[in-house]
């Protein structure tokens, strides 16, 4: 047997994308679309409430090209947590405009090749990364990924130490964009149809094309890795939202 890799858990992540019916928005009275956003305004304000007692975690994102029109990234303690969040922003006024492009449901995730001196959940350095704040950067890009179960390449066939080889590798390759390319990584095996999200945080997007450009060479990436579908966006904060929903 190959020998399982050791994984430690943070908060359960949802991305929710959605596309929005400017035309329906438009043909909305003033005060119904003043009354939409009031409400929203007054939900973001209590996602800040639980991100600033770091209970979780927030942001919201205008997704360029057809797929979706914005993305909601959401971190949470439960997933139960994460369902009622999704309840009650469907039952907004606002939600009445939009209608589900795409979602992803998770959990973010640390694995380890090597066995660790010392408990995860103790070490500050770690529990940063388990129960991260999104980053503010300018711009995400998210695509979910799973590795490759073929008849020659099998991932999963691989000895852990093997595996540890190639993830190491890896690293090496992505290690110079650390930097200024922050990232969450989160598992998704028997959350959704992939076995990992990606999402990636930086002000200059083209730095995604680097990074990923870069690590199509890795061995990982080249024999094993298959991806979803690719989404960027850029980061709206509360009074970005404004200039976003202007009916002009």
């Amino acid at each position: 047997m190959s020998g399982k890799v050791e994984t430690f858990d943070g908060w359960y992540a949802l991305h929710d994308f959605r596309t929005f019916d400017w035309e329906k928005w438009a043909c909305a009275s003033e005060d119904h679309r003043l009354a939409a956003l009031k409400e929203l305004y007054d939900m973001i304000d209590g996602w800040q409430r639980t991100e600033d007692r770091e209970e979780g975690s927030h942001a919201i994102y205008s997704i360029l090209g057809q797929k979706a029109d914005f993305l909601m990234m959401f971190l949470r303690p439960t997933m139960k947590e994460l369902n009622q969040l999704e309840t009650a922003w469907n039952k907004t006024a606002l939600a009445h405009f939009t209608k589900p492009a795409y979602s992803y449901v998770s959990v973010i995730e640390k694995s380890t090749y090597t066995k660790l001196e010392t408990n995860p959940y103790e070490d500050p350095v770690m529990r940063a990364k388990l129960y991260p704040e999104i980053p503010k950067e300018a711009h995400i890009c998210f695509y979910p990924m799973r590795k490759q179960r073929g008849e020659v390449n099998n991932w999963y066939a691989l000895s852990k130490a093997e595996r540890g080889r190639i993830m190491y590798d890896h690293i090496d390759t992505v290690k110079p964009y650390s930097k200024d390319v922050k990232r969450i990584v989160t598992g998704s095996i028997g959350f959704d149809d992939y076995e990992w999200g990606v999402s990636l945080f930086c002000d200059d997007p083209m730095q995604f094309k680097k990074l990923l450009s870069d690590s199509r060479f890795d061995e990982v990436h080249a024999k094993y890795t298959d991806y979803g579908p690719f989404y960027v966006g850029h980061y709206l904060s509360k009074e970005a939202l404004e200039s976003f929903f202007e009916n002009e």
